[in-house]
């Protein structure tokens, strides 16, 4: 077992969430199951308890608690991508499987976890400092799913 773990809170899918992950994102599998030994207070022996899995490398356990609490923006997820390719296909698999689409690069898996689909030239821009990282966040500022072009062209002037 690991020393740190992220624990992700779902009603009942965590199974089928970590699946989803595993499926969407390089360097991320699912691991293990674990399946309650008797009957609990929101469930039966042999439902599945914790699911552990991988997404993009970071070891997180699926705890299937019931419906006491819900995902927030607190916790997000942020992938780097490359291009707009990458950043097209990430954003359309989490929104385009019962998701919603947010601002700036955010979006919400239906199970409602917040996702930061960040393309590298973004993260560069802002680390530039200066007038290059302010023409790049305005323009960000201005979109949902982050347009490449549009902020390399922001970054030019």
């Amino acid at each position: 077992m690991r020393k740190n773990t992220i624990c992700l809170w779902f009603d009942k899918d965590a199974e089928e969430a970590a699946r989803f992950y595993a499926a969407t994102f390089p360097e991320s599998q699912v691991t293990a199951i674990q399946r309650a030994p008797s009957d609990y207070p929101s469930g039966k022996a042999g439902d599945v308890l914790t699911v552990e899995f991988t997404v993009a490398g970071i070891p997180c356990l699926g705890l299937n608690g019931g419906p006491a609490f819900r995902q927030t923006e607190a916790f997000s997820f942020q992938i780097a991508t490359e291009d707009q390719e990458e950043t097209d296909r990430y954003w359309h698999a989490i929104t385009g499987s019962g998701g919603k689409e947010s601002a700036c690069g955010w979006c919400k898996d239906r199970w409602g976890v917040s996702w930061q689909i960040t393309p590298r030239v973004l993260i560069e821009a802002l680390a530039a400092g200066g007038e290059e990282a302010k023409r790049a966040f305005e323009a960000m500022m201005t979109m949902g799913k982050i347009d490449v072009a549009a902020i390399e062209v922001a970054r030019r002037g």
